[in-house]
């Protein structure tokens, strides 16, 4: 049986960058009743393995727009759209079409661009002289910018005005149903021009690439889906992995013992940053949002009741039946099979990039400022308000 009182979710973050102590309950699954920000209910699956076998159970549905689902907040229902078809066969043929623009040869072409912007924004930081910087708007924010740019083929000169529609289309609580509707609104205009100019002007790219697909077969990608996912690729493109980069240094930096490791072995980066993103603490499970179209028994006999909104916990990675000593930070960890890019068909398409800029940052940032420490206490940086992720503000460091 789930808990009989429903705790508010997402659970309240501590100031510090540390695992968040509401995650403690999630060990008295394998469900918990929840309150959302729209106040509506749902239950979280809290166990890793139920959560990685219900990433591929059918009777969960993604279809938002098509179930009564409980929305995650009272303005906005964030990706519900009645058009588009998240659930298999559909979905499949979609995901398929984008993962071929994923292709590890294309990556590791684009690799050299990444160490390059990083490059780059590092000299800019340096060049300052004052041996401190606001990491969000110096490096983290920029960096994935400026990487999906290139990949998708937007002009650089729109960052900014893309970021903030980005920003308002991902409001929770931060601004009002007008606003939200406004950025809405205007981020679907914004890419039907960049389509359409793409249309007329096709080059490299991965918007290119996929309007070229819709040309030949419009069944297999209507204009609509093709708008869809580019709206979907810009987004998770961006603000995920600026997140991550930011709060992934704050955490890591909020131990210095552990960020001197790292910087004496550079080697142990790839481990680090999946121990990171396992350990990470700027997500939350509101985009796994789903629907349960009939009961649906988990291992040890708990019954997902049929017509329940279902959140795939995130938090999972804290499980301690399948990672040893879960709350603790360790970047030498081995055999680390978080759940933080999804599980089965619903496997995060960007992971493969996100992971390569993630690797290129904490590389770069540690052999360009080997004294890089945070320039205020852990305990004193601000949280965003009001946005579907939760890590930072603004993350002062010095070096």
């Amino acid at each position: 049986m789930s808990s009989k009182c429903p705790v508010s979710y997402p659970f309240p973050w501590a100031p510090a960058p540390d695992v968040p102590a509401d995650w403690r309950s999630v060990r008295e699954g394998p469900l918990l009743d929840i309150t959302l920000p729209s106040g509506d209910p749902a239950v979280l699956v809290t166990r890793y393995k139920d959560v990685r076998r219900l990433y591929a159970d059918e009777r969960l549905s993604r279809n938002w727009a098509r179930h009564p689902v409980s929305r995650i907040s009272a303005s906005n229902d964030l990706f519900a759209d009645p058009e588009i078809d998240n659930d298999p066969p559909r979905y499949l043929v979609e995901r398929g079409i984008v993962m071929r623009a994923f292709s590890h040869r294309r990556l590791e072409a684009l690799r050299p661009v990444v160490r390059q912007i990083t490059g780059d924004l590092l000299d800019a930081m340096e060049a300052d002289g004052s041996n401190e910087a606001e990491l969000m708007e110096a490096f983290a924010f920029p960096l994935p910018i400026l990487v999906i740019c290139h990949m998708l083929g937007v002009p650089p000169q729109d960052r900014d005005k893309f970021r903030t529609l980005i920003d308002g289309y991902l409001s929770v609580s931060k601004l009002s149903d007008e606003e939200v509707e406004r950025c809405r609104v205007q981020y679907w205009d914004y890419l039907s021009e960049l389509i359409a100019a793409k249309r007329a002007d096709p080059g490299d790219d991965l918007i290119s690439d996929l309007i070229k697909v819709n040309a030949e077969d419009p069944d297999k990608l209507t204009d609509h889906q093709l708008q869809h996912w580019v709206k979907t690729l810009l987004i998770a493109g961006y603000v995920t992995t600026a997140s991550q980069i930011g709060t992934g240094m704050a955490v890591l930096l909020h131990r210095p013992a552990a960020a001197a490791e790292l910087k004496a072995d550079l080697s142990l980066v790839p481990s680090a940053v999946e121990e990171l993103l396992r350990y990470q603490i700027m997500g939350t499970s509101l985009g796994s949002l789903r629907y349960a179209l009939e009961d649906i028994t988990l291992q040890d006999g708990t019954v997902v009741p049929e017509g329940s909104t279902v959140l795939l916990s995130v938090e999972s990675n804290m499980d301690e039946e399948v990672f040893t000593d879960p709350t603790t930070l360790d970047i030498r960890r081995e055999d680390n099979h978080h759940l933080t890019f999804g599980a089965g068909i619903h496997f995060c398409a960007g992971a493969a990039l996100a992971r390569m800029e993630l690797q290129e940052a904490t590389a770069g940032l540690l052999r360009r400022f080997p004294r890089l420490a945070l320039a205020v206490p852990g305990e004193d940086l601000v949280r965003p308000v009001g946005g579907f992720l939760a890590g930072y503000a603004a993350i002062p460091v010095k070096w």
